[in-house]
């Protein structure tokens, strides 16, 4: 039987990877053994508490400065502010912003960057194609300004955010000329969901012809291009967003089918009156038991397990959803409460291995920046080296060559599903494997070690991993000269569970090679007391190549 019992005792070291890998983009070996002394408690409380980012605001990398002003929302200008101005063009800007975001997101040692992901992939838009860098800095903003607060609230926002505005053709939609694209996705997609399809145009949670009402209700809305006059903010977050404008506004009374109770939302008439008809609506929608059921499930989809059985939707699903509710869609309380139970670190039955460790495979992004953070490779500086930071390593490397090419176009979403790995059953994170993304995905050991582009072609903006001065400085090994006590030091952080005998003999051997273990020590010895890599480079990078190749070093 599945339980939300919490796991009681300190985690240990198998259960902070565990928590790590599956909440945050940061597990490396330091944070896991911090960890590993924590009670769930603990560390819910550590993983919660917002770290500072390292760059507050998107760094221009032809200028290594700032390109937005955080307090007005706009662009700094070359008549404005020349101190600060940019060349950049807007598509440039754009994937300077997605790799700004990238590069807090390794940084961030809490759960707070992988949940704003996780609210992105419902809350999709596309950024670099739709709007300007300025909006879509505002959309990550608003992401991150929700974090774990109230996913009610993230739905008043976010209709009226001028990225989503933009992307869903909301702007356009006006009293004469309604467009259901907001309406509908705002139903299927970001709140309460179809359900099973009971007849023509009729689903179990909504009909059709509450995505015409809904479409009504949500005309005249508008956002306001970045200039430097006045722009409409959000009064409690400053972040700007859009208008209401009553000449584009359908004033009549909206009248919902049986799924909503045949409730009817009285039309606005004055332009004040209209945030107060988007109000009732949100109200509307969060007030269905259904909406709080779909949110949870996604949850649970993304953090513990893509299957969903009857078992589980009784078990987990059910009561996390009336915590959900009861709580104002406050998503903290369900999330502290995820994460601590039994049933999260697969103790609920005799089987602890069977069922949720090890059952997802990571994403491209999960997997790089997992990677970079274990081994500690080190990135050019974003304000003193931004050229290589931006342009050589985030987008020509990360996002071009992992992102793109691994299947994961990051915040570019080929649709408003999103990732199909989070959505598109049965198939689900199986997707992140196929002919044309697995060559990114395998390629990523010997870029690291070459410091190149072998798909796309180029450097990496200087970012290069060399193994032999990690295993010899970083203090995570007891006794490097030892195969089999290297192998299981890196093994056991590196992979979800315990490996069997012959499985880790594998591993010794791409190290020793055609030799054996003494040859090995006497190599390893040998560089200690000369600093000369030449002997120890090439089994070392075999053996890194072996381990970021296995089948376990996909799962998490």
């Amino acid at each position: 039987m599945a339980s939300l019992a919490p796991k009681t005792g300190v985690l240990g070291q198998q259960a902070a990877a565990h928590l790590l890998r599956r909440t945050t983009f940061h597990p490396s070996k330091t944070l896991i053994d911090v960890y590993a002394t924590k009670t769930v408690s603990q560390a819910m409380n550590d993983l919660m508490t917002e770290q500072p980012l390292t760059n507050p605001i998107p760094i221009a990398y032809d200028t290594g400065q700032p390109w937005i002003n955080a307090e007005t929302g706009l662009r700094y200008l070359v008549d404005t502010d020349p101190a600060f101005a940019t060349a950049l063009t807007n598509g440039q800007l754009h994937w300077s912003l997605r790799g700004w975001w990238i590069d807090e997101a390794r940084l961030d040692q809490t759960a707070l960057s992988k949940f704003v992901f996780f609210l992105h992939s419902i809350w999709v838009v596309n950024i670099g194609s739709e709007g300007p860098p300025e909006e879509a800095w505002d959309y990550l903003r608003l992401l991150r300004y929700i974090g774990f607060g109230s996913y009610k609230a993230l739905a008043k926002k976010m209709s009226i955010d001028n990225q989503m505005l933009r992307y869903l053709d909301n702007n356009a939609n006006t009293d004469d000329n309604p467009n259901e694209n907001y309406a509908r996705e705002f139903l299927e997609l970001f709140t309460i969901g179809k359900g099973p399809q009971i007849g023509e145009g009729d689903y179990t949670n909504y009909q059709e012809a509450d995505v015409s009402e809904g479409a009504k209700l949500l005309t005249g809305w508008r956002n306001r291009g970045r200039t430097t006059q006045i722009i409409t903010a959000d009064p409690e977050t400053g972040i700007p967003c859009g208008y209401p404008t009553l000449s584009r506004h359908e004033t009549s009374d909206k009248t919902f089918s049986s799924a909503f109770n045949n409730q009817t939302i009285v039309g606005a008439t004055a332009v004040d009156d209209i945030e107060r008809e988007l109000n009732d609506y949100i109200a509307m929608v969060f007030n269905q038991d259904e909406t709080a059921r779909t949110i949870v499930r996604r949850m649970y989809q993304y953090y513990v397990s893509r299957n969903i059985t009857a078992e589980i939707e009784t078990d987990i699903i059910e009561p996390l959803a009336t915590v959900l509710r009861d709580g104002d869609y406050v998503m903290e309380p369900v999330l502290r409460q995820l994460w601590s139970s039994v049933h999260f670190y697969d103790e609920d039955d005799s089987d602890s291995n069977d069922e949720i460790i090890g059952s997802i495979i990571k994403s491209p992004m999960e997997k790089v920046l997992q990677t970079l953070n274990y081994f500690q490779v080190t990135i050019p500086d974003a304000v003193t080296d931004s050229y290589n930071h931006y342009r050589q390593f985030y987008k020509r490397c990360f996002i071009d060559t992992f992102g793109d090419k691994g299947g994961m176009n990051i915040f570019r979403p080929t649709n408003v599903a999103g990732y199909p790995a989070y959505y598109q059953t049965p198939v689900f994170q199986r997707s992140w494997f196929n002919s044309s993304t697995i060559v990114s995905r395998y390629k990523l050991p010997q870029q690291l070690l070459e410091g190149k582009r072998l798909i796309l072609g180029g450097d990496l903006g200087t970012v290069q991993f060399h193994i032999v001065p990690f295993i010899a400085n970083s203090g995570f090994f007891t006794d490097p000269a030892d195969a089999q006590t290297l192998v299981n030091e890196l093994t056991d952080y590196l992979f979800c569970k315990p490996l069997s005998t012959e499985r880790r003999q594998y591993f010794v051997d791409q190290l020793t090679g055609d030799f054996d273990e003494e040859y090995w020590a006497n190599l390893w010895l040998y560089y200690a007391n000369t600093y000369d890599e030449d002997e120890v480079k090439n089994p070392l990078e075999n053996l890194f190549k072996a381990l970021l190749y296995s089948p376990e070093f996909q799962v998490m």
